[in-house]
C-alpha cells in the first residue's frame, strides 16, 4: 500500500494532463498535419463526445471487474494515443489517437475519483478538494511543459516523452495490493452512506440526478471561461501576453481554491458551500457580460478561478457521501455522463451566439447556465 498514494496523484496529474494536451499542442499539430482551424476544433470536440459513452461504461468495470485494471488500462490508452499522435502525418491518425485518448482518460479518472478517498484520509470533501489540487496541477503544468519540450526537441519526441510519463500510474499499479485496497475502502465508507448497492437503485435516486445536473450546469462554466478567457480580455484591450497571463492566474486561483476548501469546510458543509459558490458564480458571470474596462475583465477572470474551484471535487464528495463504495464507479460514471453533455452542449452555445455578436456578449450563455446551477444546487441542499 505504499504506492497508493503515488499511484492516486500520478492518475490524477495524468488525468488533468489529458484535457491539456490538444489545446497546448493545436498550433504545431495543425501545421505537421496541415488542416485548418475547423479540423482542429473537430478532434477537441471528439475527446468530448468519446467520453460521455466511455466514462459511463468505465464506471460498471470499476466496480464489477476492479480498480486495477481498469487503471492500467486507460494508463497504457493514454500512452499509446500520445506515441500515435506523436508518429500522425494525416488527420485520421490523429483523429484516432484523440478518440484512444478519451477512452484512456474516462477509465483513468473513474479509477482516480474512486480511489481518492482512500488516497486522502480524513472527510470526503477534504479527500475530493485535495485530490483535485493534483488535477489541477497536471492541467496547468501541461502547456508549460509541452512548450519547453518543443523548444528542445521535435514534436515527436515531445509527445513521446508525454507518453511515458502516461503509463506512470499503470507502472506504479503493479505494486499496489488492490485487494487490500478493496477492503480499505470499503473501511472508510460514509457514515452519512444511505443508498444500497445497485444500478437500479442509482438510476432511482434523486440524489444521483440532482449531482447530474448540477455537473451538467457547471461543466459549461468552466469549459467557457478556460477556452474563452484570453479571446474575452482581448476585447476589453488586454495585451496578448498579459492576457495569457491572466488564464495561468485564473488556474492558480483555481487550485488554490481548492486547497483552501480542503483544510476548512466542515463536514456536512458540502451543499451549503455548492450553493453560495453557484450564487457567486452568477455574480463573477454577469461581470464579464457587463465590464467596460479592461482592469474589471482581468479582476473577474481571476475571481472566476476562485469560485469555480471548489465546485466539482466538493460536488463529487456529496456523491460519494450518499452512495456505498461498491457502486461510486457507476455514480461517477453516470456523473460525468450527464455533465458530459452540459460540457458539450454549453461551449456550442457560446461560440454560436459569439461568433454573431462578441465574446463578451456570448458569456450571457455562462449567465443562464450558472442561474441553472443555482437553482439545481438549492434543490440539492434541500434535500440532503
Amino acid at each position: 500500500m505504499t504506492l497508493l498514494l503515488p499511484m492516486t496523484v500520478a492518475s490524477l496529474v495524468v488525468s488533468g494532463m489529458g484535457v491539456a494536451i490538444l489545446g497546448s499542442i493545436k498550433v504545431p499539430l495543425a501545421r505537421r498535419l496541415e488542416i485548418d482551424e475547423a479540423r482542429v476544433g473537430g478532434l477537441v470536440s471528439v475527446f468530448g463526445f468519446v467520453m460521455i459513452p466511455v466514462i459511463f461504461a468505465a464506471g460498471f468495470l470499476t466496480d464489477l471487474m476492479g480498480k486495477q485494471g481498469v487503471l492500467m488500462g486507460g494508463s497504457v490508452m493514454m500512452a499509446a494515443s500520445l506515441v500515435l499522435l506523436a508518429r500522425s502525418r494525416v488527420y485520421w491518425s490523429a483523429f484516432t489517437a484523440v478518440i484512444i485518448s478519451s477512452a484512456g482518460w474516462s477509465a483513468l479518472i473513474n479509477v482516480g475519483n474512486t480511489l481518492t478517498p482512500v488516497a486522502f484520509p480524513g472527510s470526503m470533501a477534504f479527500a475530493q478538494n485535495l485530490g483535485n489540487v493534483f488535477f489541477g496541477a497536471g492541467a496547468f503544468l501541461t502547456p508549460l511543459v509541452i512548450a519547453v519540450l518543443l523548444r528542445r526537441a521535435s514534436f515527436t519526441v515531445a509527445l513521446s516523452t508525454l507518453a511515458v510519463i502516461a503509463a506512470v500510474p499503470a507502472a506504479l499499479a503493479l505494486g499496489v495490493d488492490f485487494a487490500a485496497l478493496a477492503s480499505a475502502s470499503s473501511a472508510t465508507a460514509s457514515e452519512t452512506a444511505t443508498s444500497p448497492t445497485g444500478f437500479g437503485t442509482l438510476l432511482g435516486d434523486p440524489v444521483m440526478w440532482l449531482c447530474g445536473f448540477t455537473l451538467f450546469f457547471y461543466a459549461p462554466l468552466e469549459a467557457c471561461t478556460s477556452a474563452w478567457a484570453t479571446t474575452y480580455l482581448g476585447e476589453r484591450g488586454v495585451a496578448e501576453g498579459t492576457a495569457a497571463k491572466f488564464l495561468s492566474a485564473f488556474w492558480l486561483t483555481f487550485m488554490a481554491a481548492r486547497l483552501v476548501t480542503a483544510f476548512t469546510l466542515p463536514a456536512g458543509r458540502e451543499t451549503a458551500l455548492i450553493c453560495v459558490m453557484a450564487v457567486l458564480c452568477v455574480c463573477v458571470l454577469i461581470g464579464f457580460v457587463l465590464s467596460r474596462s479592461s482592469t474589471t475583465a482581468t479582476l473577474m477572470v481571476v475571481a472566476a478561478g476562485l469560485v469555480f474551484g471548489p465546485i466539482f471535487p466538493t460536488l463529487v464528495a456529496v456523491l460519494f457521501n450518499h452512495f456505498e463504495p461498491s457502486v461510486r464507479g457507476r455514480a461517477i460514471g453516470l456523473l460525468f455522463g450527464i455533465g458530459g453533455v452540459g460540457w458539450t452542449v454549453g461551449p456550442m452555445l457560446l461560440g454560436a451566439y459569439a461568433s454573431r455578436t462578441s465574446v463578451q456578449r456570448g458569456f450571457s450563455v455562462a449567465v443562464g447556465s450558472a442561474v441553472g446551477l443555482t437553482v439545481v444546487a438549492l434543490v440539492l441542499a434541500r434535500l440532503q
